[in-house]
């Protein structure tokens, strides 16, 4: 028997992923590969599982193949005590339609709220590095008696247009205001350098959720999405409150890791977020045996390091042969780096491999991709931008088995 209140867990997992590009070319946005062996939507999974909530479903839609058997062969619970983790492909229960929005999926997956019957729903992103102990957030919602608490993070008032902005009321808890992604957005009062920006992390209490979702439903001028129908909604109820992330601690985090939280959306910020992981101390470290990201690594062996071959600040994953330089980059498990290859602050997908004397510079290379020997990637930047998807902060990326010239 469970103590304490019940709380189903529901990943949104269905985005495209359009700023990933070429790395969401055949794989959602989740199931791509971040730190060498895990995949995004383990971060959301890990977290949730730390936090004893232990009833997921993961809504999928976009070439969702990847993260399903992602999922299922690697998130098995025990069902001798009813957990699971599980995904759930867009079903088409209220008509021949795929999802219009996360709200539309919640509600076309209505039948998993009403065959749990949670007393609560913690409705998480899938695609955010970060740790974060829900239960903090649980208690906080139950103590405010709010219908929604939604998590913020205080970001630079600059970058405010990517996300919902949050505006406390002058109690602290409860938001007066939430806009999504605004092109102007008001500062915080205390710092109008910064403003409250939603992680995409909420809990609802049930009920508030099922009813808004239904109201939504109604409303034909609603763009059906959680960030951009549901909360407004109920801000404007007056039954939504914020969490602010800095009171979230987690066993074994270290001062500079905490309040850690990175957006992976765009090309840039995922190549920063791996940058983040391989100084001596990190800004985010996977060595956290006290609240441990979870994932499942294959059975490869260890790295090996012959003819030669060094690797510094960087994480090199089982099943990589190392005869080369490899320097502040990150790599997934059956990395190949010959003999006189050099790579420099890169991030190397499963089963990447770099040829006798090539340079792979900057850049990020998806899976099975072959560097040709002495071929040269971040070296000539007019030449990448001729051959490759370049981002804007220069950052060379080629998609799943892309050919190298």
């Amino acid at each position: 028997m469970r103590a304490g209140p019940s709380v189903l867990g529901i990943v949104l997992a269905g985005g495209e992923g359009k700023r990933l590009m070429p790395l969401t070319a055949d794989r959602a946005k989740p199931a791509v590969t971040f730190g060498g062996t895990y995949r995004l939507v383990d971060f959301v999974l890990s977290n949730l599982v730390n936090a004893d909530i232990t009833r997921i479903c993961v809504l999928t839609q976009y070439k969702s193949h990847s993260l399903d058997r992602h999922v299922t062969t690697t998130w098995r619970m025990s069902s001798l005590l009813g957990n699971y983790v599980t995904p759930v492909p867009a079903q088409q229960r209220l008509g021949p339609r795929w999802y219009l929005g996360s709200a539309d999926a919640i509600l076309q997956s209505l039948n998993l709220v009403h065959d749990e019957q949670p007393d609560y729903i913690a409705v998480f992103g899938a695609d955010h590095v970060y740790r974060m102990d829900a239960r903090q957030m649980l208690e906080r919602h139950i103590e405010s008696g709010a219908g929604v608490t939604v998590a913020g993070i205080k970001v630079p008032r600059a970058e405010a247009s990517a996300f919902g902005v949050i505006t406390p009321a002058s109690d602290g808890s409860r938001v007066e205001r939430f806009l999504e992604k605004p092109s102007d957005p008001p500062g915080l009062s205390g710092d109008p350098t910064k403003v409250f920006a939603s992680m995409g992390n909420y809990l609802f209490s049930t009920k508030v959720l099922v009813d808004a979702l239904h109201q939504d439903a109604e409303d034909e001028n609603s763009v059906h999405d959680m960030g951009g129908s549901i909360l407004p909604m109920l801000t404007e109820r007056g039954t939504a409150h914020v969490y602010d992330f800095d009171d979230n601690h987690v066993p074994g985090e270290t001062q500079r890791e905490r309040g850690y939280w990175r957006d992976v959306g765009s090309l840039d910020s995922y190549y920063e977020a791996h940058m983040d992981l391989i100084s001596e101390q990190p800004l985010f470290s996977l060595y956290n045996d006290r609240w441990p990201m979870y994932t499942h690594a294959g059975h490869q062996a260890p790295a090996r390091f012959v003819s030669g071959g060094i690797a510094g600040e960087s994480i090199v994953s089982p099943g990589c042969v190392i005869r080369g330089q490899v320097t502040g980059s990150v790599l997934s498990p059956g990395v190949i780096v010959e003999q006189g290859a050099v790579v420099q602050g890169s991030v190397l997908h499963h089963g990447v491999r770099v040829g006798r004397g090539a340079v792979v510079r900057n850049a990020i290379l998806d899976k099975n991709v072959d560097v040709p020997p002495r071929a040269t990637i971040g070296v000539n930047p007019e030449r990448d931008r001729e051959l490759y998807t370049v981002s804007h902060n220069g950052v060379i990326a080629l998609g799943k088995g892309q050919a190298v010239s």
